[in-house]
């Protein structure tokens, strides 16, 4: 896929994460890429199949930047929630 113009970033564990962090991504204004083996996807389909995300060479830094901003986010909590409401 590098001599197309596209470099690897990541590989997912998950379709479903691959197509959020493809949407983050784009809505970015990166094109992506997002590779899955075929025997595997063809022979049975799993959630936690790896995926693998590849962006333009010329947009590899900001990618992998906003990339760790995007693992960064973590979802709150019960506990985080109970506490917002005890206050």
């Amino acid at each position: 896929m590098e001599e197309s113009g596209y470099e690897k970033i990541a590989e997912i564990n998950g379709r479903w994460k691959a197509d959020l962090i493809e949407s983050f991504l784009k809505a970015e204004g990166i094109d992506v890429l997002l590779i899955q083996d075929a025997v595997t996807h063809y022979l049975y389909k799993s959630a936690f199949d790896p995926v693998e995300i590849h962006v333009p060479k010329s947009e590899v830094s900001r990618a992998r930047e906003l990339l760790k901003s995007f693992e960064e986010i973590q979802p709150e909590t019960d506990d985080e929630d109970a506490d917002a409401d005890a206050e």
